[in-house]
C-alpha cells in the first residue's frame, strides 16, 4: 500500500497543490470580502418590511420581482433564509420567498462581476448562468404556487434561535453607532463562516486536481450525464460561497464542457449542504425534501439543454 502511495507526494505534486491553493485563493477572496460588505450593510440597515413593500399582488409579477431583488439586496444564501423565513410570517407568499433564496445569491452584481472575471475567455457562460438561474427560480416559485397550499415553516418557536448565528434583529439596534457596531460583527461573523467554506472547497479543489489524472477528468467530462452529476456532488459538497464559487469552478474548463460547469455555479448556489441544514431548521421535513428535488431536477435539465444547444453550434 505505501508503494502504491508514495508516488502522489511528489515535488512536483506538492508544487501543484500549492500553486492551484493560491492562485484560487488570491482571485476569489476579494469578491468573497465585497459580498460580505454587501451583504451586511444590506442585513443592518435593510429592514425585512422595505423588502416586502417591492413585491407586486399579482402571482407571476411577484416571482419575477423576487428573482430579481438580488440585483438590488445582493445577501448571501445564509443571511437570506432568517430573512424570507421572517418575511414568510409578515405575510409574503412562500412562493416568492424561495424564488428569491433562490435567484439572489447569482442575480446580484458581485457574483455577476466574480463570473466575469473567473470566465473573461467565456463571457457566454456567465450570461447562460443568470439566464438558467432566473429559469429556474422562476419555474420553481410557479410550481410552489400551485402545489404547496400550507405554510411549510416550523411552528415550534424553539427553533429560532438555530437557523443562522446572523439572525440577530439588528433593526431594532439604537442609534447609528449600535447600527455600526451591529454591522462589523456581523461582516466579521460573516466573513469567518464563509472563508472556512472557500477554504475547505479550494483545498478538496486542488486536491481533486492533483490526485486524479487529467485523462480520467477528461473522461468523466466527455460523459455528459457523468459530469454533470460529478459538478453536482462537488458543489454539494464543497458549499461555496456563489461570490467566489465561479474561480473553482473555471480551474475545471479544460477538463469539462460548459454544461457541467454550468451545473457546479448554478446548483451549488441554490443548494449546498450548509443551505439544506438551514432549510431543515426553517422549514419542515416534507417542503425542503420537495425543493431539493425541484432544484436538482431543474438545474440539470437546464444545464443538459443548454449543454446540447451548445455543443451543436
Amino acid at each position: 500500500m505505501p508503494a502504491a502511495v508514495t508516488p502522489f507526494l511528489t515535488f512536483d505534486t506538492i508544487q501543484n497543490f500549492k500553486t492551484i491553493v493560491l492562485g484560487i485563493l488570491l482571485e476569489a477572496l476579494p469578491f468573497l470580502l465585497l459580498g460580505v460588505l454587501v451583504s451586511s450593510l444590506l442585513h443592518t440597515f435593510v429592514s425585512e418590511d422595505s423588502i416586502r413593500r417591492v413585491l407586486p399582488k399579482h402571482p407571476a409579477l411577484a416571482i419575477i420581482t423576487a428573482c430579481l431583488i438580488g440585483i438590488a439586496l445582493p445577501l448571501c444564501e445564509c443571511g437570506m433564509i432568517p430573512v424570507v423565513r421572517g418575511l414568510i410570517r409578515k405575510g409574503m407568499p412562500v412562493y416568492a420567498g424561495i424564488s428569491y433564496i433562490l435567484a439572489a445569491p447569482i442575480l446580484n452584481p458581485v457574483v455577476f462581476a466574480s463570473t466575469s472575471m473567473a470566465f473573461h475567455h467565456q463571457p457566454e457562460l456567465v450570461y447562460a448562468r443568470m439566464g438558467l438561474a432566473f429559469a429556474v427560480s422562476a419555474a420553481i416559485g410557479g410550481i410552489l404556487y400551485f402545489t404547496v397550499r400550507h405554510n411549510p415553516l416550523k411552528n415550534a418557536s424553539s427553533h429560532h434561535h438555530h437557523v443562522h448565528t446572523h439572525e440577530h434583529h439588528p433593526h431594532g439596534t439604537a442609534g447609528i453607532g449600535g447600527k455600526f457596531s451591529s454591522f462589523f460583527s456581523h461582516a466579521s461573523d460573516e466573513f469567518f463562516d464563509m472563508g472556512k467554506y472557500l477554504l475547505f472547497g479550494i483545498l478538496l479543489t486542488a486536491l481533486i486536481q492533483t490526485g486524479i489524472s487529467r485523462d480520467t477528468l477528461m473522461s468523466l467530462g466527455s460523459e455528459s450525464a457523468g459530469g454533470h452529476m460529478f459538478m453536482a456532488g462537488l458543489a454539494y459538497v464543497l458549499s461555496i460561497c456563489s461570490t467566489s464559487d465561479a474561480f473553482v469552478a473555471a480551474s475545471f474548463t479544460s477538463a469539462f464542457s460548459p454544461g457541467p460547469l454550468l451545473t457546479f455555479l448554478v446548483f451549488g448556489a441554490m443548494l449546498d449542504m450548509k443551505t439544506t441544514l438551514m432549510l431543515f431548521s426553517v422549514f419542515n421535513k416534507k417542503f425542503v425534501l420537495y425543493l431539493m428535488l425541484l432544484i436538482t431536477a431543474s438545474v440539470l435539465a437546464g444545464s443538459h439543454l443548454i449543454d446540447a444547444l451548445w455543443l451543436a453550434k
